[in-house]
């Protein structure tokens, strides 16, 4: 069976997220780094998929602008925002950007005077159609980017790359109807999660198999020795000493002293706050070993974009997860 414009648009979509998705989780996992270019390359495609499928919807020249101002305000993440000073100081790339927001401005506000007389419960509930809901649907983007934003600054999201991919995927995929989901659970419940928040939820559900795994694993590799153990083993694990230094991972071990002199070692059962520096590190490892200590208790830098990765195809076979959840729970 032949495949339509828009699963074949949709499918690409699936195709570039798992390339570009994989690519920042494998650097991350490695390096616990994303650089900036890496986004700049991917949202390459992003926007050319996302032109594609406004020319084949015929949208007027107000929703391109729209889905511009999309990607500007997601662009702030990566080149930073251009300030009056900066522009008045004559640099050609912060005027250029300034003209591109100003443009894209111009655009919200006259698609606003165009297709604002609509009923936004009636978008909401994807009862409104033609160009007013395209308008408004990528209207949302901005709010989904504001969304993950506010989450950065204020350390909900922890890590500037999994803050960065989630724009990214905001802009990749900017509505559940640019994506070919298989099974679609949603015929009964109308209001969605937007796929960028959505996959966040997929990768919650997945972080919540850590436990399983390392609780598996150190049963497996003997880690539990004594009932004091079974508050470690649940989210660390054990590892020699001598790999501490060149593993991504929080030192939970450590030397304390007893009121009548004597050290002794002690587990934590939470990474610290803020990662100790390398120097740091190397004072607490030379004292566990001055204390003829070779195994310690040690946990994971798990980095987000490695839990994303894996429930992109999820996502795309099963639609929002918090959809499946109110299945589930009858509502």
């Amino acid at each position: 069976m032949a495949l339509t414009s828009e699963q074949v648009l949709g499918w690409s979509r699936v195709g570039v997220l798992l390339l570009g998705m994989g690519w920042a989780a494998w650097m991350d996992h490695k390096e616990r780094r994303v650089s900036n270019s890496h986004w700049m390359i991917w949202v390459k495609p992003a926007i050319f998929i996302w032109c594609l499928e406004l020319l084949a919807r015929e949208a007027d020249w107000t929703i391109f602008l729209t889905a511009s101002a999309v990607v500007a305000y997601a662009s702030v993440a990566v080149i930073g925002r251009p300030t009056i000073k900066d522009v008045l100081s004559g640099n050609r790339l912060d005027i250029i950007v300034s003209m591109w927001y100003l443009v894209s401005i111009i655009g919200v506000v006259v698609g606003m005077t165009k297709y604002g007389d609509v009923d936004l419960l009636d978008i909401l509930l994807g009862e409104e159609s033609g160009m007013a809901a395209l308008y408004w649907t990528t209207l949302s983007g901005l709010i989904v980017i504001f969304v993950i934003d506010f989450g950065w600054r204020l350390r909900l999201i922890h890590g500037g790359a999994d803050a960065k991919a989630l724009m990214w995927v905001a802009i990749l995929v900017p509505n559940w109807s640019t994506m070919p989901v298989v099974l679609d659970y949603s015929s009964e419940v109308t209001l969605r999660l937007p796929p960028a928040i959505s996959l966040l939820m997929w990768g919650g559900i997945s972080f919540l198999l850590i436990p399983i795994f390392l609780i598996i694993k150190n049963i497996i590799n003997g880690n539990v020795k004594s009932i004091s153990d079974l508050r470690m083993f649940w989210h660390s694990t054990v590892m020699p000493i001598d790999k501490v230094q060149d593993s991504h991972v929080w030192l939970l071990t450590s030397m304390i002293e007893m009121p009548n002199g004597e050290l002794k070692t002690y587990h934590k059962t939470r990474a610290p706050r803020r990662t100790p520096s390398d120097e740091q590190l190397a004072l607490q490892i030379e004292e566990l070993k001055s204390n003829n200590v070779e195994q310690v208790w040690v946990s994971y830098k798990l980095p987000l974009l490695v839990f994303l990765f894996p429930v992109i195809l999820p996502m795309a076979i099963f639609g929002d997860i918090i959809v499946i959840i109110l299945q589930i729970a009858g509502l």
